[in-house]
């Protein structure tokens, strides 16, 4: 008997006619549905508007010899499908990492995700009580129904210490008040957390998991990691596209798309300036839903070009600072809450490879800066941004100035889908517009969907669009992948073979009947 592969899928029927796939973007989703369906047979054409990188988000950035991680990305996934597909691209070059991620508040540094004991204790005697005392009132008195996020994040945790722990990270996040940020980004990046569970937790010991039971989530102490970032990863794939007779346009950019009934054309145009054509048999888009809605042929009635509109994105730019090696901390990064500093989030490349720095009397940080491009710190020149950061990083007391001897500027629009109060309105008018009017069209990952996924749900969409483009017909609902970030954070990797067993992040895969 044949193994069975999950990347491979060699169960299904091959299709009697090639087609042609043109796809938006070589990010995670992208390279992912062109790799799986080039290894099926298929043609594909991926347009990258970098000129450079391949990855997305998820490439790996150089200057000077180091290395960068935009964003960080931890390479961990309850499904089989996405850890077979890693291990299958990178064999040989994906390290074990231990997992460490802090909060930097008023002078100390707490657990995160915040463990009860550890943030109470910190915060000495009297906080403590008015925080447990702030946490008794919300459960006693809680928002009914809440619908924004800061209302949510109380009620699990206590005004005081939504106050402390999350209201200022979050606005710097998202430039805008937590008032103004649905509940439902709450509910999916802080899942399964409140003051309550976690005091529960830290007095009883956990349980183990019996054996054939059911997985106890239990908090990921390390993770994979490509050795010279993510970016390492998907060039591999890349390269393995480019190998079975994929094409990938570096500096490419779509600019519209016509829909012609059973085919496509895609008008893009490449660095030279020049428009060209390219006719498709269908479409993969990881490309922003709004931009996509906003370049269609037909053109989409009002209400969609209006629901498009609407929807926003959070920019955000990464100053890099080489410094003296200092061991300052050992973090793959630490989330900043002093509301004195504009920087969120400070990075340690090194403690997420050795091998992003290529000194080792050397070291390197980034401080994540979130902003809407046009504004004034997306528009400031690198040279201010540089000295900014430095100041912000002694300020804080994490390096002294001198210590600091070079740096540079990483700037990633549209890293964000924004979860506002009406985004989910007009994400769900678009998702009806495009079903119904544009067949052979198909959104995935992060910006294509409008879902502040996870890579390996970003990959996942990509997976099932693939099952949906062999087939022919839809057997997954590629909006029903779930967005979960809890999934990134606890659990066991490899776990649930989500094709398989349809477990509650993927979709269950349709009924359909024989022709």
């Amino acid at each position: 008997m044949w193994a069975r592969s999950c990347l491979d899928w060699e169960r299904n029927i091959m299709p009697n006619t090639k087609k042609l796939i043109g796809i938006i973007g070589a990010g995670p989703a992208g390279l992912t549905a062109a790799y799986l369906l080039c290894k099926r047979g298929m043609d594909v054409v991926v347009l990258e508007a970098d000129p450079h990188y391949v990855g997305g988000i998820s490439r790996t950035a150089q200057y000077k010899g180091f290395h960068f991680d935009i964003g960080g990305h931890r390479f961990f996934s309850k499904a089989q499908e996405v850890e077979d597909l890693w291990t299958e691209l990178l064999p040989n070059d994906m390290l074990e990492r231990p997992r460490l991620s802090r909060i930097y508040y008023n002078g100390q540094y707490f657990s995160y995700p915040l463990k009860a004991f550890d943030a109470l204790t910190k915060l000495g005697i009297i906080e403590s009580c008015l925080c447990v005392l702030s946490y008794l009132r919300a459960r006693l008195f809680p928002f009914r129904n809440p619908k924004n996020f800061e209302e949510w994040t109380t009620n699990q945790f206590g005004k005081r210490l939504f106050d402390i722990f999350f209201k200022t990270y979050t606005e710097k996040v998202w430039g805008m008040s937590c008032k103004d940020i649905s509940a439902d980004w709450a509910a999916q990046r802080i899942k399964g957390l409140s003051l309550g569970k976690a005091i529960f937790h830290a007095l009883l010991p956990a349980k183990k998991a019996k054996r054939n039971g059911p997985v106890i989530k239990t908090l990921i102490d390390s993770f994979r990691y490509p050795r010279r970032g993510p970016g390492m990863l998907w060039e591999a794939c890349a390269g393995r596209v480019r190998d079975m007779g994929g094409q990938i346009l570096m500096g490419h950019t779509m600019k519209s798309l016509h829909s012609h009934g059973d085919s496509w054309q895609l008008v893009h145009q490449g660095a030279d300036g020049q428009q060209q054509v390219l006719k498709v048999d269908e479409v993969i888009s990881s490309a922003p839903l709004r931009e996509v809605t906003l370049n269609l042929s037909p053109r989409p009635p009002e209400s969609a070009l209006e629901a498009a509109r609407n929807l926003r994105y959070r920019d955000f730019l990464t100053v890099v600072l080489i410094a003296r090696d200092q061991c300052l901390f050992d973090d793959n990064w630490i989330y900043i809450h002093e509301p004195g500093v504009k920087v969120g989030r400070i990075q340690n490349f090194k403690s997420w490879s050795p091998e992003m720095v290529p000194d080792p009397e050397l070291s390197c940080y980034g401080l994540e800066y979130f902003c809407f491009e046009g504004d004034g710190l997306w528009s400031a020149d690198d040279a201010s941004l540089i000295a900014l950061a430095r100041r912000e990083f002694a300020s804080i007391g994490l390096c002294a100035e001198d210590k600091i001897i070079d740096g540079c500027v990483v700037r990633q629009a549209k890293a964000y889908p924004v979860y506002d109060d009406n985004y989910a309105e007009h994400v769900e008018t678009l998702r009806r517009e495009l079903a119904s009017k544009y067949p052979g069209l198909h959104v995935i990952g992060r910006n294509g969907m409008h879902k502040y996924n996870n890579q390996d749900h970003a990959m996942m969409t990509a997976m099932l669009c693939v099952e949906n483009i062999i087939a022919g017909q839809e057997l997954y609902d590629l909006w029903q992948v779930n967005e979960d970030a809890v999934y990134h954070e606890a659990g066991k990797a490899g776990v649930e073979n989500a094709l398989a067993t349809g477990l509650r992040h993927v979709p269950i895969r349709r009924q359909v009947s024989a022709v």
